[in-house]
């Protein structure tokens, strides 16, 4: 995930120089709004309304001033930008999350609504038609759709990391437990929505269309510009605008699974929380960085960027980490002597997928770098399944 996500966002940076200047003024003004409300004591609606406004104003300000990274690598700017986001996510990783996290994500909700609204005025008014076909095979790259589908399509479905993320950074954040109900459930249906509405980016293309071969974040970017285009907003702010959004996303996702990765590592070996956050981090992101700087292939021999490189294996694990997630709750319900067949069920549904689905990927990558590392992924996921049915069954 960290790969993903950080090879992503320094291809966005470098592809679009003013998104990455708002992306890192954007960091700034976060980081300004946390002081503010914790350390100045600030009135929290004036100051809320203050930075919002100051977000959109530097979507339209980046615009003048686009960032251009030097070469240093392999001649390829994108290194320079994914040095520059390890070290962002080192910081992040480390730093309280008050000054930080929190209130970027706070700010980031607005831009989220924001876009949920112009999606839905931009369909409901803006006179498109679906073009793309719901339907012409029943495949995916040659692949069938089970199990691709179901480790496609995620979050608003069902998501491993954000078990992950609820028990490491959202239970922190809570007022009282009664409140992750309002916010889990909430944020998934959300999330959800969001989804929906990005694949109407793509509806409104037909087939032929030479954007429908462009990346993800292109289409949506273009997307989003042709919803804004009826508020007379032009294309380059709308575009913009959009790979704001998503790069926004991106970096949450880049920071919080680094943080989430410290935890994890720290608590396997029981290290000491606050003592241990600089080298726990620092092991982290060790992985991302080897990988993001090695000259990667796919199955026919030719190179590919890291994030291409681990797409396929990203999407099953996501999903495999749910499906763990939901043995682990399987295991805790019947110990405690609950019914615990409502967890049961789509846990055993979630693990024929991923098992599946990692097995037809070792099909195809066989002892390469992703291969290898769907092996160790299919033997551990197998373990944990022993392990759990030896602790209900075996006495």
């Amino acid at each position: 995930m960290l790969i993903v996500f950080l090879d992503l966002t320094a291809i966005t940076f470098v592809q679009k120089g003013s998104v990455a200047t708002a992306s890192i003024v954007y960091i700034i003004l976060a980081v300004l709004f946390g002081f503010f409300i914790y350390k100045l004591k600030t009135n929290f609606s004036i100051t809320t309304l203050i930075f919002v406004i100051l977000i959109f104003l530097t979507i339209i300000v980046s615009q003048k001033f686009p960032l251009s990274f030097p070469v240093f690598f392999y001649n390829d700017a994108k290194y320079t930008a994914d040095i520059i986001l390890i070290v962002y996510a080192f910081f992040a990783s480390i730093l309280p999350v008050w000054l930080l996290l929190q209130p970027r994500d706070y700010l980031s909700s607005f831009l989220l609504y924001s876009v949920i609204i112009i999606c839905i005025i931009g369909l409901l008014f803006g006179g498109y038609k679906i073009s793309y076909p719901a339907f012409y095979a029943f495949s995916v790259n040659n692949q069938s759709l089970f199990p691709v589908l179901f480790v496609t399509i995620a979050c608003g479905a069902i998501s491993g990391f954000h078990s992950l993320v609820g028990s490491g950074t959202t239970s922190k954040q809570l007022n009282k437990e009664k409140d992750a109900f309002k916010i889990g459930y909430g944020a998934m249906i959300i999330e959800g929505i969001l989804a929906i509405l990005a694949l109407a980016t793509i509806m409104i293309l037909s087939k032929e269309d030479e954007l429908a071969k462009a990346s993800g974040p292109i289409i949506f970017s273009k997307g989003i510009s042709k919803f804004l285009s009826l508020f007379n907003i032009p294309q380059e702010y709308g575009e913009s605008y959009g790979l704001l959004i998503l790069s926004a996303f991106l970096i949450t996702t880049l920071d919080t699974a680094t943080r989430i990765s410290r935890y994890i590592l720290q608590e396997f070996f029981n290290w000491d929380i606050k003592k241990t956050r600089i080298i726990a981090t620092l092991l982290t992101l060790i992985l991302p960085l080897i990988i993001t700087f090695t000259n990667i292939k796919d199955a026919q021999g030719n190179p590919i960027p890291a994030y291409k490189s681990i797409w396929p294996i990203f999407g099953t694990t996501n999903q495999l980490l749910a499906a763990l997630a939901l043995l682990a709750i399987t295991l805790w319900l019947a110990k405690i002597k609950k019914n615990y067949f409502f967890v049961l069920l789509p846990m055993i549904f979630m693990l024929v997928v991923t098992l599946t689905s990692l097995f037809n990927i070792m099909l195809i990558y066989k002892f390469t770098l992703i291969g290898i590392i769907d092996i160790i992924l299919f033997i551990l996921a197998i373990y944990l399944v022993f392990l759990t049915f030896k602790k209900l069954y075996i006495k």
